[in-house]
């Protein structure tokens, strides 16, 4: 029997994936249990509406106000969302051969549920781009531009996030 390609890269990624687990098992131990999980998935949300926040301050040209609510939501969101991948053991990405059947069906809930948001959110800022070129042709382009790249740009990060944040949510508790 020969194995295909997509065969073999499957088997490379259920490989790379549980390599991965098994550095990431014991680190961050205290924050495996569910409310410091939670804490973690708030602070990624606020992180996340900070950013879309700042889209509509650039938009209304508060262009400090926008950087500084752009620099908050980097501050938190990237340690907050690498902290939550951790601890939460990444199975939101997990190749489906890496879980078992109660896991698998957890990550396909929460994956499609993170497909869903990507899609209703999405549409405030891409209705804010359509509007305002069609109705202020002579407003500022860049901030225009800016705006609403920094509005879709949160939304597709809340949708891209949102598995995790489910999963790490919903898991009682995560085993050491």
């Amino acid at each position: 029997m020969t194995s295909t390609l997509n065969d073999r890269y499957r088997d490379y990624r259920v490989r790379r994936w549980l390599a991965q687990e098994q550095r990431t098992a014991t680190m961050l131990l205290s924050w495996r249990t569910p409310p410091r999980r939670r804490i973690l998935v708030i602070a990624v949300t606020f992180a996340l509406t900070v950013m879309a926040v700042a889209g509509v301050l650039s938009a209304l040209d508060l262009r400090t106000a926008a950087t500084v609510a752009t620099l908050v939501a980097v501050v938190v969101f990237l340690p907050g969302w690498t902290v939550l991948r951790i601890v939460s053991g990444s199975v939101d990405s997990a190749p489906e051969q890496a879980l078992d059947e109660t896991r698998l069906v957890e990550r396909d809930r929460a994956r499609s549920t993170g497909l869903a948001i990507t899609q209703s959110l999405t549409m405030a800022p891409l209705a804010y781009l359509i509007f305002a070129g069609t109705f202020a042709p002579d407003a500022d382009a860049y901030r225009t531009a800016y705006a609403g790249g920094l509005m879709m740009l949160a939304t597709i990060l809340a949708g891209g996030c949102a598995p995790a944040m489910i999963m790490a949510w919903k898991r009682p508790s995560t085993p050491a």
